[in-house]
C-alpha cells in the first residue's frame, strides 16, 4: 500500500523525536486524565491480560512515544472498554488499540501518526504518509485525548511553515470528510472552523490537479494506494470510484463546516460541487450490465472487472437509494464475487486474472487488504443504516467482522499486516518488518459504529443501531465512550442477568439511563445538557 517499496531492516531504535517531552506526558496525552464519574459497568483490570500477552509477543525493536511497558496505562486513560461473547472480535479490539499507539510520534510539529512501523523511502518528514490520514482520524476519534489528532490535522495543512505538507497530495484521500466525522464524535467544532480556509484551498488544488472535463476525478492506482490493481495502472489517468467518492465526501464536509462557520456562500458552492460529483459518478462509473461501480479507462470504457472499490460510494452515502444500485451488494456475499474464506477480496473471484499478479509487491487483483476491508465494512454499515433497497442483513455484517477479526493472525499470534491470500490467510509480505502493525485500516471504529451501533451525529441526539442479529449474542457492552463531552455506556443484555441493569438494549450517559429497548432495535435519545 501507499507505493510499496523495499524498506531497510528495522534496527532497534528509539526515535529521537519521541524524547522531546517527558515520558509522563507521553503516556497520558499531555497529562489528560479520565474525568471522574459514575462507577463503570466494565472494569479495566478484566482486560489487562490482553496487553500483557501482546507485550510478550515481540522484542519491541521499534519504540515510538509510548513503549509497550506503558501501553496499558495509556489505553486505560484513552480508549473505551468493550466486551462481547466472540473471543476473536473482543481480543482484536484491544490488539488494534495496542498497535495504534505504536504509531503515535511526538515531533517538533506536534503529534503525528505513522503508517509503517519502520522507515520507508517514500514517506515524508517524520515517516508520515498521506494515504492513511482518513483512517487514522476515523479510528482515533474515539480516544479521550484528542490533542493527538488536533496536532496531526494541523501538521498536514500547516506543518510546512504554515503551508500544507508537500506530500499531502501524494495519495488521494478523504481528510476533510474524516475531520468532519471526527467532530460528530467530539462535538468540538473549533478546529474545523479555524481550518475552513485550508480545506477550501486543498479542495481547489485537487480540482486543478485531478478534475476531468467530464466531472470525475482521475488517479493513478498507485496514488490511490492500490499499486497493482486488476483494472489499473501505475501511470494511466483512470477515473476511479475511489477519488471521486472521496472528493464527494470532502465537498459535503466542507459545506457542513462552512455552515458551522456562518459562511453560507461557501456552503452552497460545495454542496453544488458534491451534487455534480454524485451525478457524474452515477452516470459514468455505473456499469448497468454488471450492476456495479467501476473504473473508467482513459478511452471512456469501463473496466471488465468488479473491484471492492465499487463499494466505496456508500462509504459517503453517495448513491441514490434504489434497488438497481443496491443490487451491487449481492456481489459481496457471492463466493464468485468477494466473499472468500479469509476475508473480502479486492477483486471478484470470477475475473479471469484474479490473483494472477501476486508476487509480494503489493498486488490488488484479489488479495485481502485490511485497508479495503475496513472501507467496505464502513460502507456496509452505512448501507444497513441509511438505505432500504438492498438484500444485505446484520448477519452479513457480523459474519464479515468475525472473518476480519480471525484474519488478524500470524503464527498463532495477533497480527495486522499489509495483505493476505484470500484462500489461505497467508500474509503476502511474509515476515517483512515493514508489514507488522500496518496502520492503514480501521477496526475499533467498526466495532463502535457497527457492532455496538453508535452512529455519530452533529446534533445532541445519541443514535444506536447495533448490527448484531437479535439471537446472535446474549450480551455485549461498550463502556466509557467519549461522545460530545459525555461518557456513554451502550449495553445489550438479553436476560438482564449479565450486567444487572435490566434486560434489553440500554444507553447511559455519565451513568444516567437515556434510552432503552427490549429488542436490538435502533434507539435514539437526547444528550443531557
Amino acid at each position: 500500500m501507499a507505493g510499496c517499496k523495499t524498506a531497510s531492516p528495522a534496527p532497534r531504535r528509539q526515535r529521537a523525536i519521541s524524547a522531546l517531552v517527558p515520558i509522563s506526558l507521553l503516556l497520558f496525552g499531555c497529562a489528560a486524565q479520565k474525568p471522574a464519574g459514575p462507577a463503570p459497568v466494565l472494569h479495566a483490570e478484566a482486560f489487562k491480560h490482553y496487553v500483557d500477552d501482546f507485550n510478550t509477543m515481540e522484542s519491541e525493536d521499534v519504540v515510538n512515544a509510548i513503549p509497550n511497558a506503558a501501553a496499558w496505562d495509556w489505553m486505560q486513560k484513552n480508549v473505551p472498554l468493550f466486551e462481547c461473547p466472540d473471543a476473536d472480535i473482543q481480543r482484536i479490539y484491544y490488539f488494534r488499540w495496542w498497535t495504534y499507539r505504536k504509531h503515535l510520534v511526538q515531533t517538533p510539529a506536534g503529534w503525528v501518526l505513522t503508517e509503517f512501523i519502520t522507515h520507508v523511502k517514500h514517506a515524508g518528514i517524520y515517516d508520515t504518509i498521506s494515504c492513511a490520514i482518513g483512517q487514522h482520524l476515523d479510528e482515533g476519534r474515539w480516544l479521550r485525548d484528542q490533542r493527538y489528532l488536533d496536532d496531526y490535522t494541523r501538521f498536514w495543512f500547516r506543518g510546512d511553515g504554515g503551508k500544507p505538507q508537500p506530500h499531502l497530495h501524494k495519495f488521494s484521500g478523504w481528510v476533510e470528510s474524516a475531520a468532519y466525522e471526527r467532530y460528530r464524535v467530539t462535538g468540538d467544532a473549533k478546529l474545523l472552523i479555524d481550518m475552513l480556509p485550508d480545506f477550501v484551498a486543498d479542495y481547489r488544488q485537487w480540482e486543478s490537479e485531478r478534475l476531468l472535463p467530464n466531472g470525475l476525478f482521475w488517479q493513478r492506482d498507485v496514488s490511490d494506494g492500490m499499486e497493482e490493481s486488476i483494472s489499473g495502472s501505475r501511470k494511466k489517468h483512470n477515473a476511479r470510484p475511489t477519488i471521486t467518492s472521496y472528493m464527494y465526501g470532502n465537498a459535503l464536509a466542507i459545506a457542513a463546516v462552512a455552515e458551522l462557520a456562518g459562511k453560507p456562500q461557501i456552503a452552497a458552492e460545495f454542496r453544488g460541487k458534491a451534487g455534480k460529483l454524485k451525478a457524474a459518478e452515477e452516470r459514468l462509473l455505473w456499469d448497468d450490465s454488471a450492476k456495479f461501480f467501476k473504473v473508467q479507462f482513459e478511452d471512456g470504457s469501463l473496466s471488465p472487472a468488479r473491484e471492492a472499490i465499487g463499494f466505496i460510494p456508500w462509504y459517503f452515502n453517495l448513491p441514490d437509494d434504489t434497488s438497481d444500485f443496491g443490487s451491487a451488494w449481492n456481489q459481496l456475499t457471492d463466493p464468485q464475487g468477494f466473499w472468500l474464506p479469509w476475508g473480502l477480496a479486492t477483486a471478484e473471484r470470477r475475473q479471469p486474472t484474479f490473483m494472477a499478479r501476486v508476487k509480494g509487491d503489493c498486488e490488488w487483483d484479489g488479495a485481502v487488504w485490511p485497508f479495503a476491508t475496513s472501507q467496505t465494512l464502513t460502507a456496509l454499515a452505512n448501507l444497513l443504516n441509511n438505505y432500504q433497497h438492498h438484500e444485505m442483513t446484520k448477519q452479513v455484517f457480523l459474519d464479515a467482522m468475525r472473518t476480519y477479526a480471525k484474519s488478524h493472525t500470524m503464527d498463532g499470534k495477533p497480527y495486522i499486516g499489509e495483505y493476505q491470500d484470500p484462500n489461505t490467510g497467508r500474509w503476502l509480505k511474509g515476515n517483512n518488518p515493514r508489514s507488522r502493525y500496518y496502520n492503514h485500516s480501521t477496526y475499533c471504529d467498526l466495532v463502535l459504529t457497527g457492532v455496538v451501533g453508535l452512529r455519530p451525529r452533529s446534533d445532541d441526539v445519541v443514535e444506536v443501531n447495533p448490527l448484531v442479529p437479535e439471537n446472535a449474542w446474549d450480551w455485549f457492552c461498550a463502556d466509557g465512550i467519549p461522545y460530545h463531552g459525555h461518557e456513554l455506556t451502550i449495553l445489550w443484555d438479553k436476560t438482564g442477568a449479565h450486567y444487572s441493569k435490566g434486560p434489553g438494549l440500554s444507553i447511559f450517559a455519565d451513568g444516567r439511563l437515556l434510552a432503552h429497548s427490549d429488542t436490538l432495535a435502533r434507539i435514539t435519545a437526547q444528550l443531557p445538557r
